[in-house]
């Protein structure tokens, strides 16, 4: 274990998210091989699709308003195993067949790491299917508004921001300016917890004309006047984006407009991220929405002047989308095979939220039997004050006021008088809580050096260490840990 610590204490820099701000040149295949990690665009049978979707079965729908929507999305599975998401539209949406073929094979020549790329199409008697890319994890409006364990981190909000300007730029660049309907539906996540953008808003919509589905509150002014969509109509639509990614609602965009003009734009930011963000950053992102949702379409700034803006806020661009997130990533199989208590668990998953009440339900418990050898004297001067320190953070800790917590935790264990493993595993989450990964993971092995086998410490390390992105080094801590766990047990 000791070799192992040293390594973690300088090696915390992780160049697994190098290529996570991309720049614009690397947009298109990410630095690899473009055969090598996406499919040409190919054209389907129906018969293909049908086989892939069990008979379009209902079970199978992944998109919002299940049946009842106009065109479904369904979750498919082909012969060679690749998970595809196929959209049915109705079959009035396109009658002119050679119109259809025409923008699914121009849509279908965009690869990017940034979008859920089309990847075939169906066109066959009066049935208009598309072929995309499936993506695993969701739509952004499920992150941000129906959330289960934890919200979106501040960090990752910025990321999705970015990841989205990048989509445009790159679409843009290849004369696709135009997309339909932008919104948080749109937004899809990869199996590395990756936002893209999905590919049929690049579709034109059909006869029907309809490109905004959603609430005429949230359409740009110049659609509403014209029902043309423009570039700059799609930056509207990324400022009402960026809306819902402050506030973690979706709020019209006169109402957010109203609240920015009366400098009370902090009303606006989401209260789960409350001490979570700096207000200089909320500040910059509030002023790039304000300024993508002027009246006049010609005063927004463009898809490459977002991107600009949004690279200098990224946070923790070491840490990888599935940290970020809470997935549990597909390349972490070993540890998918222990047996973990809810504890090691929620540590896999960096849920914050659950490994702070379960530390806060376990209390002291673990700090029995931890040799507290201290003199008469010191015992009388120093052990109220001490004592007074552990109690304020403990009531700060459970409050959730982590910056509080840090500080009387940290005047307990700078007095010298006590030692607990317990206040470090604290400490611990409270500096994680406030994005400390270093720090934290300091506290998490200086709580196994007080007590070698205690399982939580070297479950806290995993934690760290995802958060860090070095995931293999978590990944053999949470292994110790399980190891520890069932050590004691058999006591």
């Amino acid at each position: 274990m000791g070799a192992r610590c040293s390594k973690f204490s300088l090696c915390w820099f992780h160049p697994h998210l190098k290529s996570s701000v991309l720049e614009a040149s690397d947009l298109e295949n990410g630095g690899k091989n473009e055969k090598e990690i996406w499919p040409s665009f190919t054209e389907f049978s129906l018969d293909q699709l049908k086989a892939s979707t069990s008979g379009f079965s209902s079970d199978n729908i992944v998109s919002e308003h299940g049946e009842k929507a106009p065109n479904v999305v369904y979750k498919g599975k082909l012969d060679n195993d690749r998970w595809i998401a196929v959209k049915r539209f109705n079959r009035m949406a396109w009658p002119d067949s050679r119109q259809f073929l025409e923008e699914a094979r121009s849509v279908g020549t965009l690869r990017s790491e940034r979008l859920a790329n089309l990847i075939g199409f169906c066109c066959q008697g009066d049935e208009r299917l598309l072929v995309a890319e499936f993506m695993p994890h969701e739509t952004l409006a499920k992150h941000l508004f129906h959330w289960d364990s934890q919200p979106m981190k501040w960090a990752m909000r910025l990321r999705v921001a970015l990841y989205l300007g990048e989509a445009l730029e790159y679409c843009s660049s290849k004369g696709r300016a135009l997309y339909h309907d932008l919104n948080a539906y749109r937004v899809l996540f990869d199996k590395d917890g990756n936002p893209r953008l999905s590919c049929f808003g690049l579709m034109k919509n059909s006869r029907d004309g309809k490109s905004y589905s959603t609430n005429l509150a949230f359409t740009p002014p110049e659609y509403l006047r014209t029902g043309r969509v423009t570039a700059e109509s799609v930056v509207y639509s990324f400022g009402t984006l960026l809306l819902d990614l402050l506030s973690g609602k979706h709020i019209p965009p006169s109402h957010a407009l109203d609240l920015i003009r009366g400098k009370n734009f902090l009303m606006l930011m989401d209260s789960a991220l409350e001490g979570h963000f700096s207000k200089d950053d909320g500040t910059e992102l509030v002023r790039l929405a304000s300024r993508c949702l002027q009246y006049e379409a010609r005063e927004r700034p463009n898809a490459k002047s977002l991107v600009t803006s949004l690279l200098s806020l990224q946070k923790e661009v070491e840490v990888p989308s599935h940290i970020l997130m809470g997935i549990v990533h597909e390349t972490a199989s070993s540890t998918q095979q222990l047996s973990l208590t809810p504890f090691g668990e929620a540590c896999l998953r960096v849920d914050l939220t659950a490994i702070h009440e379960i530390l806060e339900k376990i209390g002291y418990k673990d700090d029995e039997g931890i040799a507290n050898e201290l003199s008469f004297q010191m015992w009388t001067n120093q052990m109220q004050e001490t004592l007074n320190s552990k109690k304020h953070g403990d009531t700060a800790f459970r409050a959730k006021d982590f910056s509080t917590a840090i500080d009387c935790y940290t005047q307990f264990i700078d007095g010298g008088t006590m030692v607990s493993p317990t206040v470090y595993a604290r400490r611990c989450l409270s500096y994680l809580m406030n994005e400390m990964g270093q720090e934290a993971l300091g506290d998490a092995m200086q709580a196994q050096v007080i007590s070698p086998d205690w399982p939580t410490a070297s479950y806290l390390q995993a934690a760290c260490l995802f958060s860090l992105g070095m995931e293999t080094d978590a990944q053999e801590t949470l292994k110790d840990g399980t190891s520890l766990e069932a050590k004691r047990n058999k006591n």
